[in-house]
């Protein structure tokens, strides 16, 4: 049961002044605890933006519902998705924590930009072409066609500097800058043109079972991924039964031996060394000695961020405290931006304001 608790206040900070420029990013609730993939891959890396950035860090569960959702299982989600991010080391001090929906302005602006946009355009988006390829077009929901148009109001919403993005989201990017003029020169000059933020040497995490699929909860088998929140000494286990490669030299070369390869990618993403560093300390020792050793460190590993993350959800109010803190402070611009919009756009300003 929930802790009943009561939490400290939390203070909202001014966000509306300040020389650190902004960024913002967001991760879907879709699954029930961040894996190694999209954990070492990225995530890790928004700890990392607080020092010199305004970071706007959201729980995307508008764009979770373009497939069918539970919403029980949608709602525990997005909980434990913000204790994940609070235990990682995303400080409520420095960074707004929010959730997707319970800012209505996203849903509104997004709305505006689909107006904007071409069919055609939405239909050459990729991901679109890659999420409806296994039910079929016709079976895929219009929210899924426009997502990336809401994607482009989750960013330009907030006028930040800077997105990270990875490849994959390259094209959406583009996009958003897209609408971005698109709207300025049909309007007037209200959107900044969010630059992208290249995330470093981003560790490309693959299925421990098959290593050259890249780890996903979507299409791994639970033998293949390591999930955050999954018991320590199972997630252990799963190291020490990963699949490697014929041969017994430990070396780097995903194309010949693409199972030590990602045990050795795993291995520098956790312990902070290369990966040529670790090729000679293992140098003539047996994969088992690898594994063993990889095992212990990601016990160390997991262990404290899985307790903080339990923990957190043993306090609700504490962690709805974080969320309702991060929610004024991303509706304090959110709110600015689309009167701004619905200003420039013609439509009739309401009596009175409502208010945050």
């Amino acid at each position: 049961m929930p802790s009943t608790t009561t939490s400290p206040e939390l203070t909202v900070p001014d966000v509306t002044v300040g020389a650190k420029p902004r960024v913002l990013s967001g991760i879907q609730p879709t699954a029930d605890s961040f894996h190694f993939g999209n954990y070492l891959g990225a995530l890790r890396q928004w700890v990392d933006l607080q020092r010199e950035y305004q970071p706007f860090f959201f729980i995307a569960d508008l764009h979770a519902i373009t497939v069918e959702q539970d919403p029980k299982v949608l709602r525990e989600r997005t909980l434990r998705a913000a204790a994940q991010l609070v235990a990682m080391g995303i400080d409520p001090a420095r960074s707004a924590i929010f959730v997707q929906s319970q800012i209505p302005a996203h849903a509104q602006l997004g709305w505006v930009l689909q107006c904007l946009t071409g069919f055609g355009e939405a239909r050459r988006m990729t991901q679109f072409k890659d999420k409806s390829a296994k039910g079929g077009e016709g079976a895929s929901s219009v929210g899924l066609f426009t997502y990336p148009v809401l994607q482009a109001a989750d960013i330009l919403l907030y006028r930040p500097h800077y997105v990270p993005v990875g490849e994959d989201q390259r094209q959406h990017l583009e996009l958003t800058r897209d609408l971005a003029q698109r709207f300025n020169h049909r309007y007037k000059k209200t959107f900044r043109l969010p630059e992208p933020y290249i995330l470093k040497a981003t560790a490309k995490i693959t299925d421990l079972q098959e290593p050259t699929a890249k780890m996903s909860k979507s299409s791994s088998s639970p033998a293949g991924i390591v999930e955050l929140l999954d018991d320590p000494q199972v997630n252990a286990k799963k190291i020490r039964s990963a699949v490697t490669d014929s041969g017994s030299e430990i070396r780097f070369d995903p194309d010949e031996k693409p199972g030590i390869s990602n045990l050795l990618t795993i291995y520098s993403a956790l312990s902070d060394r290369t990966v040529t560093d670790i090729e000679e300390e293992y140098a003539g020792r047996g994969y088992g000695e690898l594994k063993g050793d990889l095992a212990e460190l990601v016990v160390d590993f997991v262990t404290p961020f899985r307790d903080r993350a339990l923990e957190l959800l043993e306090d609700q109010q504490h962690l709805m405290d974080i969320l309702e803190t991060g929610r004024r402070q991303a509706a304090a611009i959110a709110e600015v931006t689309l009167r701004d919009v619905f200003q420039r756009v013609g439509f009739a300003a309401p009596a009175r304001s409502t208010g945050l």
